[in-house]
């Protein structure tokens, strides 16, 4: 899909701490903060119709997303997961099973289609996105660790537990750190207690200037559940094809709980 990873871009960024792993314990709080949430969730920007396809992360399946599709196929989006049961990671097939559902749908709509990936769902949307540049309008990730090497994540064993492959073998393969050549949200946050949150962002790409890191306060469990991320995720799809622009940061409660990792 991409060309090899060079072994210079790679940053060895530690892995979070165990207290940080403790607090993912807080997805649930942050499912539940839905519910009081949603007098302004439903005052999200709207989408245009066009189809948005979302990769779940490590063994994870569609229903890990099924919450933040609905709300997002309530705001007009034509929303779908990937369709391949749990990820566990990219056995043989699954990879070229994605690829096809990408073109599959942008042939069927005539139109651009957006990739929006939970950690390792993000390599699957970022690679693909790399891949067929004429498919994808928009690239979205949630706590995806692009940016470091596998040490940078408390996941990497699993990885290779569920998907019987060699993570070294695995990310040679493709040169992760670089940006697809469309608009590219990174969503991240300080407090991952799986990714390492410099993992998550991505380095200024001098062939592609539409790219962005988007802070918000989550777990790692929780980035797809939490109402922040919800929002962020309306806003970036809303933007009509041809005219993105980096998410603009606030003052007051927004700046809370959007902060600026440019400042």
């Amino acid at each position: 899909m991409a060309n090899m990873q060079s072994q210079d871009q790679v940053k060895h960024h530690p892995a979070p701490s165990p207290w940080l792993m403790a607090m993912e314990l807080r997805v649930l709080w942050e499912l539940g903060s839905v519910i009081p949430s949603w007098s302004i969730l439903r005052h999200a920007p709207t989408g245009d119709g066009h189809s948005v396809i979302v990769f779940p992360g490590l063994s994870a399946s569609d229903g890990s997303t099924l919450p933040m599709r609905s709300f997002l196929q309530n705001l007009g989006h034509d929303m779908s997961g990937w369709n391949q049961g749990f990820n566990f990671g990219p056995r043989a097939g699954v990879l070229q099973a994605a690829r096809q559902q990408v073109l599959d749908t942008c042939q069927v709509t005539g139109k651009k289609v957006s990739l929006i990936g939970w950690s390792l769902g993000g390599i699957y949307a970022r690679e693909l996105a790399k891949d067929l540049p004429d498919c994808v309008r928009s690239v979205i990730t949630m706590g995806t660790p692009f940016a470091g090497s596998h040490h940078s994540t408390n996941a990497w064993r699993l990885y290779e537990l569920t998907s019987g492959r060699d993570i070294h073998a695995e990310v040679a393969q493709f040169d992760l750190p670089a940006a697809p050549p469309m608009p590219t949200t990174s969503i991240f946050s300080r407090s991952d207690g799986v990714v390492a949150w410099p993992a998550s962002l991505q380095a200024p790409c001098p062939i592609n200037p539409l790219t962005e890191n988007l802070e918000v306060i989550a777990s790692h469990f929780g980035l797809g559940l939490n109402p922040c991320t919800w929002w962020a995720v309306a806003d970036r799809l809303s933007q009509p094809e041809g005219s993105w622009k980096r998410f603009v940061h606030k003052k007051g409660l927004h700046g809370v709980l959007f902060p600026d990792p440019y400042r």
